[in-house]
Formats: structure tokens, sequence, C-alpha cells
């Protein structure tokens, strides 16, 4: 097991910046603004730091590490069925990135390849008590916030794993917290939004809402089709939300982004909505850039109110290039109906966003909505305090 570290998160941030300043020269110190990691010139201004680290940041779809195929095995792997794997400087990446709380968002394909995950990554966490925690109640964000560690909530992209509804209350006493409906095809409790036909949440559906609404676990809707996303507000009796989503009505036409009519009802529901950060997410077409990003914040902040929407990156750590079409991975794009996606990439490839692009991107996107002339409180609802809010009234 990993030693201790005794330094605080403030005192750390003091090191990095005091060692960036010492690169940047005075005329950063002078202009207030920072260099958080040397292999950037991007400098960041006080104001964005002070946000980021006086809040517990939660992005609410970030999975960790993807398989990266040119490594043998890929680290992804290699952390999570290696004891010790996982170093002192792996660590310091995920801590110093400003995001406090990675919601894996994984997907199983039955009952025992969920269980297999959920060993993992809890054998993972028991395995590095000293800097990681699992999320699974609303103090434990609170107990986060005055460590020095990582927190790591454990939820799926569908729920292919619920035989029957019994089998939430064993996933939830493995910890997960949130589970996604359906992920792009039909399954026994809806419709993904690459199905041919959307025939909305089953009765079998609806008994599994109904109990993870009584243990206390997430509904979440993100790639849900239209009706099924409809279906599923309708019969939450607590917050519904959508992990990670964009809005319909900067992408016309787009099947996997939510309408307003959407938004609308699950933030009615007091549920929140995460913005995700890949290109073809956020805009139809070429180019793509960080202010195409904040105009979704911006857009369900002005329908809904900014109490309802946060981070849902999509991504993971490091901001892999190509996730959808990494060699040696699976192959998304085979899925019937992929055209929907509307997939589009930059002229070298990568269908992340040039920016946010990098483990420290949560700096950027804080930077964007100071730009956007957000509130200090309301950035901070943003990243993370709305989804702690949401939480708490779920799991409760």
């Amino acid at each position: 097991m990993p030693q201790r570290t005794n330094v605080s998160r403030r005192d750390a941030l003091t090191t990095l910046a005091t060692g960036a300043l010492a690169i940047a020269g005075a005329p950063a110190i002078l202009r207030g603004r920072y260099r958080l990691f040397a292999e950037s010139a991007t400098e960041y201004s006080a104001r964005a730091v002070r946000l980021v680290e006086s809040t517990v940041v939660i992005d609410m779809l970030n999975q960790f590490r993807f398989a990266d195929f040119a490594e043998h095995p890929p680290k992804s792997e290699l952390w999570l069925h290696t004891p010790r794997s996982f170093t002192e400087k792996d660590f310091q990446q995920y801590r110093t990135s400003g995001i406090r709380v990675f919601a894996l968002g994984n997907g199983a394909a039955s009952y025992e390849s969920g269980i297999r995950f959920y060993a993992d990554w809890n054998g993972f966490i028991a395995g590095y008590t000293d800097w990681f925690t699992r999320i699974e109640s609303i103090g434990d964000f609170e107990r986060l916030k005055k460590s020095s560690k990582v927190g790591i909530m454990l939820t799926f992209q569908n729920s292919n794993h619920f035989r029957t509804a019994d089998d939430v209350d064993t996933f939830y006493s493995l910890g997960q917290r949130l589970s996604q409906l359906t992920y792009n095809a039909t399954d026994k409790i809806g419709s993904g939004f690459l199905a041919d036909t959307d025939g909305g949440l089953t009765p079998f559906g609806a008994e599994i809402v109904a109990r993870m609404n009584r243990v206390g676990m997430a509904v979440d809707l993100s790639h849900c089709g239209d009706r099924t996303t409809l279906d599923g507000i309708a019969a939450s009796k607590k917050a519904v939300v959508f992990s990670h989503a964009s809005c319909r009505a900067l992408l016309p036409g787009h099947g996997r982004c939510k309408t307003d009519e959407m938004i609308t009802a699950m933030a009615k529901t007091g549920g929140v909505m995460g913005i995700p950060l890949i290109r073809f997410m956020i805009k139809l077409d070429e180019p793509v850039t960080v202010e195409n990003v904040l105009d979704h914040f911006d857009h369900v902040a002005k329908l809904a109110g900014v109490e309802h929407v946060g981070v849902g990156g999509d991504l993971d750590l490091v901001g892999n290039p190509n996730p959808v079409n990494g060699p040696g991975g699976g192959r998304p794009t085979n899925q019937p109906n992929f055209d929907r996606y509307k997939l589009h990439e930059d002229t070298d490839g990568r269908i992340t966003i040039r920016g946010l692009d990098h483990p420290k991107r949560i700096y950027d996107v804080t930077e964007g909505l100071i730009r956007r002339k957000y509130s200090d409180a309301n950035i901070q609802a943003i990243l993370g305090g709305n989804w702690q809010r949401a939480l708490g009234e779920i799991w409760v």
C-alpha cells in the first residue's frame, strides 16, 4: 500500500504555482496569472485557480483512463489487475488535475461482467486508500474536501446488469450510485437513441426506476431515445440526471442531444445536465472551440437555471484524442445507425477539443465561465455544487 503523503492539496498547489512562476517569469506574477504545468505555456488567472481549488470539482463522466493499446498492457488494465502498479507519479496527475471526483461511467454487458467491474474497482480503491476514496454518500464530498484524496464514483452507462429489480440492491451494496437506463440500443428497460424504434420505458424499466428511487441510485437518461427520456423523467419520483449530454437547440437534428423540452422537464425534477467535451457533441461542423462548449453551459443556464448544469466531460483524464476509433480498441462506429452521432474530427483526426484535451482542462473551463461573466458562486455550483445538491437529494 502506498505511504500516506502529508502534503495538503493547498500546499501542493502552492508548490506547483511557485515552480510554474519561476518558469513563467516576473511578468506573469505581475499579471496575477500562473502556469500550472511546464508542458504548456497556458497561464491561468488567480481567480480560476482559487475557484477550482476551493471546490469539490465533479466530472460526472470521466472514465479515469481509456485503454491505450500502444502500451503493453494498457495502463488502465495494468492498474486494475496488478497490485502496486499505480505509482505516486500516476496519482499526482489525478491529484493536480483540479477534478476531485471521477464518475467512471463504464458499461456492463451482463450481471457477471458488472460484478467483475465493481470487484476490480473496489479492489483498486482498497489498494490505494491513502490516495482514493469511494464516493457513496453526500457526507463523502465534505470529507473529501478536507483531505488530499481523489474520489471515485462507481457508475454505469447502461443497466444490462440488472436481471431483476433485486439486482439494483446488489449493485447499490457494491457502491453503485448512478445507472444510465440504456446505452445506444434497445434493451429490456427502454431504447437508446440509435434504436430504429423508440418504444419508450418498458414495464420492466419502470420497475427498475422505482427500485433505483427506493435505494437511492441516480437515474441517468443521457443516451436514451426521446420517448424513453421523457418516460424516464415521468416515471421517477426523484431527480433524474443527464450525466453527459448537450443541447439539441445548438445542434439541430442531433438525436444524441437533449431538446429544450427534455432539459426543462429534467430540471423540474431537480436534476443536473453535464456538458460533454467531445467535438461532435458540441457543434455540427468544424471548427469547434472552447467557446462553443461554453454556449451549451449558457443555454442550459438560461433555459432551466444555472443550478441545473454541470460538467460531464465524456473523456478520460488525459484527454485521449480518439477513444472512438483508437487502434486495438472497440469500434463503436460499427454500431447500427452510428451516423446519427454526426461524427466529425479535427484536422488531425481528433474528436477532442483543442484546449480541453489535457489533464488540467477544468481550469480552462473555469476561465471560460469567468469570460462569460458567471459569478464565483455560480461557477462553483457548475463545477461541483449542483451535482452535490442533486445527488444529495437522490441518495437519501
